[in-house]
């Protein structure tokens, strides 16, 4: 008989940053809220580029990328530009950041909520441009925008459901150094954009 085939392992997890109130404070800003979104969705740029872009002064736009690079968020990325025309890129590990942590602090509790705010309009925004743009049969079809509202769930059942989801998405994301993948080689994927958002409502009395 033989041999079965071992289970695989999961891969192994990925390294997050956990953002402190230090960087918080250095990030919770519209514009480099802006600046570093279109460096995670479109890669490396200089700061004309973004200025442009973003229809900003590129000194402003500099300014705010050195910011940024000193909280750690972005990186020059070395080899390409000149002195004077730097290009930025954003590192490699994911940020991670849990309200819990600021809950108690009011020194953090404005630049929470400006991060929450602008994090939210930017998740807004991805829809309403995928709405407006002009997509074939194939990819309409193949977007979804649903919500479910039946759900019962204790705080432990609403974690392992969020933890079920990020695994499925984790099951379809190459690895960062996996240049074999054929998703990613195949001349008709595009970069696709996962928004999940899950969260409890409070009871309203409708009587």
């Amino acid at each position: 008989m033989p041999d079965e085939p071992e289970p695989s392992s999961p891969p192994p997890a990925r390294p997050t940053r956990r953002i402190d109130a230090r960087s918080l404070r250095g990030l919770a800003h519209p514009l480099r809220m802006n600046i570093l979104e279109l460096l995670s969705l479109d890669g490396p740029a200089t700061a004309t580029g973004l200025a442009e872009r973003l229809g900003e002064n590129t000194g402003t736009v500099s300014w705010h990328l050195r910011h940024l690079a000193e909280h750690g968020f972005i990186e020059e990325e070395t080899g390409r530009g000149t002195k004077r025309e730097r290009w930025w890129r954003r590192t490699g590990v994911p940020n991670e950041l849990n309200t819990a942590d600021f809950r108690d602090d009011p020194s953090t509790r404005g630049a929470l909520s400006v991060y929450l705010h602008e994090l939210v309009g930017q998740y807004f925004s991805r829809v309403t441009d995928y709405l407006n743009e002009d997509w074939d049969d194939g990819w309409r079809a193949s977007g979804t925008i649903s919500d479910w509202h039946d759900l019962r769930l204790t705080p432990d059942q609403l974690r392992a459901l969020n933890a079920e989801l990020m695994a499925v998405i984790a099951r379809h994301t190459p690895a960062p150094t996996d240049g074999a993948n054929t998703a990613t080689d195949d001349p008709e994927a595009l970069p696709v954009v996962v928004q999940l958002q899950s969260f409890p409502r409070k009871r309203r009395d409708t009587r």
